[in-house]
């Protein structure tokens, strides 16, 4: 009898009924749009598809059974908020809620079944990001490089690589369908003073003697007080880098797990890439995303438990409002940690710090 007390009290048939229908609104809303962004997708794709002779057996199983967990995670939590807000409005059109709140349920412990889904559907977000997306990820795209148009060229400018602990090489820009890098700059250091300068205003990768050949370099070796110069048009070097380092965007994230993200974040910091700071936001996105259900949960079930004279269109209206200011304000402070010396954890934090101030003031605010 106690062991029953106690699961009525950790998940009462009210926390059920929510929960189950809670989740089952937010399957459905995602399955539709799953569908509907398929559907426009291959029609977006079908041209490239059929002209490369994707087998149909490779487009259902690589691709689109991959695509699914991806794209079903990537709007998850806008989903969810739709699912939240809907399942709410139609409780308080229904007078459930005032029935609710009168019986002298609190508006806190109204949600608490809200919240429960929440976090259960953020922990899945958390290990879809983390573990399975970033392994289906690899042959989704390895099928739409095969079979679709091409979209990678480097386009990273002012490329900063350190292959040693003495040695810095630097290039303008980096061309990988030639595998040339201009404007090539390699500096050697020794107590903490440049030993040797070189130069060139283009090295080309040789694929027979796995080296590099600069074209009019210019050679500056410092030894105290002496130097020696060296000028030409063509040399050889070995720069200790390989062209597929200098490809920056060349690292998909999305295949990378959370072990694998750590470890290509560190392996930049080593070499000083500026490609560092977009995969701390990487990890910090998921590790910190999964709060956004509950915050977006919180504010949806406060501008949603009360009847307006809009009824549910008005509640989604204004929630899906509130939804795509939260998605903008943290694609906003990612461009800007990106673009300046905002450190990556605060530019994720920020935005869901600040919604979280206002999920606490509509709840105050809300009519109990």
């Amino acid at each position: 009898m106690k062991l029953n007390k106690k699961r009525s009290n950790l998940l009462s048939i009210l926390d059920i009924y929510i929960i189950k229908k809670l989740l089952l609104t937010f399957v459905l809303a995602i399955f539709l749009i799953i569908m509907i962004a398929i559907i426009f997708d291959l029609s977006e794709r079908l041209d490239d598809f059929i002209s490369n002779n994707a087998p149909i057996k490779g487009l259902i199983f690589d691709y689109y059974l991959n695509f699914i967990p991806h794209f079903a995670n990537l709007f998850g939590h806008l989903f969810f908020f739709i699912a939240v807000v809907f399942v709410c409005s139609k409780l308080a059109s229904n007078s459930e809620i005032i029935a609710i709140l009168s019986s002298g349920i609190s508006f806190k412990r109204l949600l608490r079944p809200f919240i429960l889904t929440a976090i259960f559907v953020g922990v899945v977000n958390l290990w879809l990001s983390n573990v399975l997306i970033p392994k289906v990820n690899i042959p989704r795209l390895e099928f739409e490089k095969m079979y679709y148009r091409n979209p990678y060229s480097n386009q990273f400018y002012n490329i900063h690589i350190q292959p040693k602990e003495n040695e810095q090489v630097y290039v303008q820009h980096f061309s990988n369908k030639v595998n040339k890098a201009y404007k090539f700059t390699q500096e050697i250091i020794k107590d903490g003073v440049i030993a040797k300068k070189t130069s060139a205003e283009y090295i080309v990768f040789d694929s027979t003697t796995m080296d590099w050949v600069m074209t009019n370099y210019h050679i500056r070796e410092i030894n105290g007080i002496s130097e020696n110069i060296e000028t030409g048009y063509e040399k050889h070097i070995d720069i200790g880098v390989m062209p597929n380092e200098f490809n920056l965007n060349q690292i998909k994230v999305e295949v990378l797990d959370y072990q694998q993200l750590n470890k290509a974040i560190a392996r930049e910091e080593l070499k000083g890439n500026s490609v560092v700071t977009e995969l701390r936001i990487e990890k910090y996105q998921r590790l910190l995303n999964p709060f956004a259900y509950i915050i977006l949960t919180i504010i949806g079930v406060a501008l949603s438990s009360h009847k307006k004279r809009g009824g549910i269109g008005l509640n989604l209206a204004i929630g899906i409002i509130l939804a795509f200011s939260l998605i903008l304000m943290m694609k906003l402070a990612n461009v800007f940690a990106t673009n300046s010396t905002l450190p990556a954890i605060l530019a994720v934090a920020l935005p869901l710090l600040l919604y979280s101030i206002i999920a606490i003031i509509l709840v105050r605010r809300t009519p109990k």
